[in-house]
């Protein structure tokens, strides 16, 4: 299989055949994370929770120790933490909820093409039937 994979330019991924029985086994899984946005969602998540964390943190610190080099890390680290989360408030604003409402949009269109083309089908076998009767 290694050779098959590296004759045709694909670099070798899978030399176990376990591995290759597992992806087999979770492929549909493993295709809806990565086309979805989960990773995203998670990306998110865990960058406002870390950028809340540094904004306390260095908040305490520029309480504590207002002057010296302490002063500063706790300076950049309060800074550093409200960029992360205020960041995270504004690509959820600016890309998440619109992309959400795209998707929703379009499925929405899907049904109505879908429901539409129910209708045609059904009035063109009504036409075909009445036409078929005639003859006879």
């Amino acid at each position: 299989m290694t050779e098959g994979q590296e004759s045709k330019g694909i670099p070798p991924m899978f030399t176990d055949e376990r591995a290759l029985a597992w992806m087999e086994e979770n492929l549909t899984e493993l295709n809806k994370y990565v086309s979805g946005q989960r990773i995203l969602y998670w990306s998110l998540a865990i960058s406002f929770v870390v950028g809340l964390a540094a904004q306390v943190g260095g908040y305490v610190l520029l309480s504590s120790a207002p002057s010296g080099p302490l002063g500063l890390l706790a300076d950049l680290l309060h800074a550093l933490g409200w960029s992360l989360w205020t960041g995270v408030v504004v690509t959820v604003l600016v890309q998440v909820i619109p992309e959400a409402k795209r998707r929703q949009i379009r499925r929405a269109l899907d049904a109505y093409e879908a429901l539409r083309r129910e209708k045609a089908q059904a009035s063109g076998n009504g036409e075909q039937s009445a036409s078929k009767a005639e003859a006879v």
